[in-house]
């Protein structure tokens, strides 16, 4: 009887967590939104590392769960101090706890949401896909757990909304820079699936190089 207990106890305090992101009655905390991304983001790292669970390659299952909630939580954090000037400046200050916790739902959101995709991530490596595959597989999740991110935002952002038009203003800076020091952190932070017959390493030779470079550099042979 112990054993079943232990494990139904911190099963249950967990749905009671997921039930109360999209709840704006009684949202979670700050707290335990973060804590649900440190202990629900690992699951998709897991998965996302799989994609050649043989030999040295194994390790990236590792590297990619420790990885994803430093590519959540630090794009948030790095976003942090301009979101708090602007609010500042625009007098809002005494809603900042508010508008954080918002915040905080929608990356505990997309936390849940890469978790609970994990499986069919696992599904698609395990039919045999290439690494152009893996790579757009992963991207379509990501994308998928984004945009419902930004509908939990929405839902517990609107009150402030309809308490001043300024908080719009807060409200797109941070969707402009997330995006922006989003993209870039997980690109600093990869490989997360490593590219075939390289040798496994936590981080690129070339960590800070520029993402949107890069991409330019491909698009118009720069």
């Amino acid at each position: 009887m112990i054993a079943p207990l232990t494990i139904s106890a911190p099963l249950h305090r967990a749905g009671t967590a997921l039930r109360r992101i999209g709840d704006q009655r009684t949202p979670l905390s700050i707290r335990g939104s973060l804590l649900l991304i440190l202990f629900l983001s690992p699951i998709y790292g897991l998965a996302m590392g799989a994609s050649d669970p043989t030999g040295e390659r194994a390790w990236y299952m590792v590297y990619s769960a420790l990885k994803m909630p430093l590519m959540i939580d630090c794009s948030a954090a790095l976003c942090l101090p301009g979101f708090f000037t602007i609010t500042t400046v625009l007098g809002l200050r005494d809603a900042w706890r508010d508008s954080i916790r918002a915040i905080a739902l929608s990356q505990a959101a997309m936390a849940a949401t890469l978790a609970s995709l994990a499986p069919v991530t696992l599904f698609i490596y395990a039919n045999g896909v290439s690494h152009r595959a893996a790579l757009l597989t992963n991207g379509g999740m990501f994308l998928l757990a984004a945009a419902l991110a930004q509908v939990t935002l929405w839902r517990h952002y609107r009150p402030l909304l309809n308490q001043s038009r300024r908080h719009w203003i807060t409200l797109a800076y941070w969707l402009v820079a997330y995006i922006f020091v989003g993209i870039q952190t997980g690109w600093m932070l990869r490989p997360f699936i490593g590219t075939p017959g390289a040798a496994p390493t936590f981080f690129r030779d070339e960590p800070f190089s520029n993402a949107y470079v890069v991409v330019w550099n491909l698009v118009f042979g720069g």
